[in-house]
């Protein structure tokens, strides 16, 4: 009889560790679930670009939140001759933890050859 209780205590203290593999493997899943920044960046100017209709240029600014990532994307326009009077705008992108567009809306609208000399950083 003690080598079947030693044989259901060997099984209880196998499937724990089972257990302790399943759960790690579930985090491992749920860590390759979330999207790497480049990831974020690309996904977020290819969506704004299918939604505008306009070219995603670059990216200025990005910053991961509490519910997602915050991006600011500059987005031509309207393309004029020369480049350097071009329309450029600057997008406020939000996406979701993984980098699903949610919503974005314009903040400015610039030429390409001009700064901005009333904002810091020439934004």
């Amino acid at each position: 009889m003690s080598n079947t209780s030693n044989t259901s205590g060997s099984q209880s203290s196998s499937n724990s560790s089972k257990g302790n593999s399943s759960k790690s493997k579930q985090q491992d899943a749920a860590d390759e679930d979330v999207p790497s920044p480049m990831e974020v960046l690309r996904n977020a100017r290819t969506q704004l670009s299918e939604l505008t209709g306009m070219v995603a240029e670059s990216v200025s600014s990005f910053e991961r939140t509490e519910d997602g990532w915050t991006l600011q994307i500059e987005v031509l326009e309207l393309v004029r001759v020369p480049d350097t009077m071009s329309l450029l705008a600057s997008y406020e992108a939000t996406c979701d933890l993984q980098g699903e567009l949610t919503g974005y809306r314009r903040v400015r609208r610039y030429e390409r050859g001009r700064s901005d000399s009333n904002r810091p950083g020439g934004r």
